[in-house]
């Protein structure tokens, strides 16, 4: 028969191991719940054809098409759910191969369409931009000859359109972030996502990061901007964890927050660098500054919040 000694030393014990065993359970359904994955930025494109030909003299990230058969086993393999298409600039300002992955898998895909910015008249497409089934906004690049329409009054008009019609905007113009306070100060309804940090490779090769970085970071001192924290692996010198790009990533993340910062590859920009799965654990992983909430939101969470996708 026990003493109560026993008795109260054996309770004791259970108790101290069912807590540890409690603790134990929650840690591993806290790793192993399901967390949305949705990556900002992937570029899709066929072959160039007769039907589908590309603006001479613009080159494909890869040597390949980067096609949705191509995409769906590799999101699949990484563990993602959804991608934010973002058509490349070599085929011109279509998106019809972007709607088409929308439309063949409406769970996993929606885009970010290109629109021709030279062409003022555009701005009457925009109030039924989003009934073209899986289109969420557009996409702007400021690069080469086309940098000069950030500041020579050529996109003037897309700024108020857009916010009009209540479309957000994802724009890239590296190192220069200043250039967007006055449009995100003149237009608080327009919902603007910085992509890539306003960053890149050139950016990184000129000893620019630390100047680009800093004009982005200013920037979210405005509600209506966010930030891509993207395509990092081309901006590092080092293999995957591409620790040398933590610093800038942590200074983005600390000014924006999370409910403002995307998780997004744009992996045909640098695909010899990682993994799919890799550039899935650079963050869930190896960002010690990110909590698992924080990963919550900035896998997945914000984007989908950001671009009102179901």
């Amino acid at each position: 028969m026990l003493s109560r000694r026993d008795f109260i030393n054996g309770t004791i014990g259970a108790g101290v191991l069912l807590a540890a065993q409690g603790a134990r359970t929650a840690k591993a359904q806290m790793n192993t719940r399901k967390r949305t994955i949705v990556d900002a930025q992937v570029h899709l494109w066929k072959a160039e054809s007769p039907d589908w030909p590309w603006v001479p003299g613009r080159q494909p990230q890869l040597p390949e098409p980067f096609t949705i058969e191509k995409l769906v086993p590799l999101m699949d393999e990484a563990g993602v759910d959804r991608v934010v298409v973002v058509p490349p600039s070599w085929p011109g300002d279509r998106n019809d191969y972007g709607l088409e992955a929308a439309q063949r898998y409406p769970q996993r895909f929606a885009v970010m369409g290109r629109i021709p910015l030279e062409k003022p008249e555009s701005a009457a497409r925009l109030p039924k931009w989003r009934e073209q089934p899986g289109m969420l906004g557009i996409r702007l690049t400021f690069l080469g000859p086309q940098a000069a329409w950030l500041t020579d009054g050529t996109a003037n008009w897309v700024w108020p359109a857009a916010e009009k019609a209540g479309l957000p905007i994802m724009f890239l113009a590296p190192g220069r972030s200043a250039a967007f306070a006055p449009i995100a100060e003149r237009h608080p309804g327009l919902t603007m996502i910085i992509d890539h940090m306003n960053a890149g490779p050139a950016i990184k090769a000129n000893n620019q990061l630390d100047d680009a970085i800093a004009q982005t970071v200013a920037l979210a001192k405005y509600p209506n901007v966010s930030c891509k924290m993207s395509a990092s692996p081309a901006l590092s010198s080092e293999p995957y964890p591409f620790r040398d790009v933590q610093p800038y990533l942590k200074r983005v993340f600390e000014a924006f927050g999370r409910e403002r910062c995307y998780w997004g590859t744009d992996m045909t920009g640098s695909f010899a660098k990682a993994t799919y799965r890799q550039r899935v654990t650079h963050f869930i992983e190896t960002l010690d500054f990110l909590s698992e909430e924080d990963k919550d939101w900035v896998m997945g969470r914000a984007i989908l919040a950001r671009l009102k996708w179901a």
